[in-house]
């Protein structure tokens, strides 16, 4: 199996997202001896925010690009060709102001293609990009899966809906939750571990 995992906290060792993320990853190569994996740290890389000159390249075929629009058409094409070439994602996605952290949102903009990873047919559009498994590690200071503050969480349901959009539907969400809660933290990402199942 080869594994793609995205990671978007800045925070590095300290990260409770990579942490999840990669206890998942540990899981996935007992399960398939032999898989690789490539890490993709979008803190170190972070991809630019869309501009009028990434959406004019996307908009124009490879061929036919010049070499200013070539150029900006390449994270995007990277990033792209990695996603299908991995048959597992592994995406840690830790909450800020209920949200993912903004070098996230730029990948996702820059894989998310018309033409390429989903297009647009009579009854809708169509993902594009099959026969892939992602895992979501998401981290968060507080508990956000069920109770009060649910409904403040907009990470898995946008999460879910840009990868089901493209075409990944098989989709396994893990979090470590509670970490700024006193009573919680120390326990906190023991307790998510114990829940993974690949």
């Amino acid at each position: 199996m080869k594994i793609l995992h995205i990671i978007s906290s800045p925070r590095g060792n300290a990260s409770y997202s990579i942490k999840l993320g990669n206890e998942v990853i540990a899981r996935l190569i007992t399960k398939y001896p032999g898989s690789t994996v490539k890490t993709h740290d979008l803190t170190d890389t972070p991809f630019p925010h869309l501009e009028e000159s990434h959406l004019t390249s996307f908009m124009t075929e490879p061929e036919q690009r010049s070499a200013a629009q070539a150029e900006a058409a390449k994270h995007s094409d990277e990033a792209i060709a990695e996603l299908m070439e991995a048959d597992i994602i592994v995406i840690g996605a830790p909450m800020y102001n209920f949200n993912i952290h903004s070098t996230l949102k730029a990948w996702l903009d820059h894989i998310t293609r018309a033409g390429v990873t989903f297009t647009y047919s009579a009854n809708g559009p169509v993902g594009l990009v099959k026969n892939k498994k992602a895992y979501l590690a998401i981290s968060s200071g507080g508990i956000y899966s069920n109770g009060p503050m649910k409904s403040f969480d907009f990470i898995e349901p946008y999460l879910t809906t840009m990868l089901n959009f493209i075409g990944i539907t098989d989709i396994t969400t893990y979090r470590v939750e509670g970490v700024a809660i006193t009573d919680i933290q120390q326990h906190a990402l023991a307790s998510a571990v114990d829940k993974i199942a690949v």
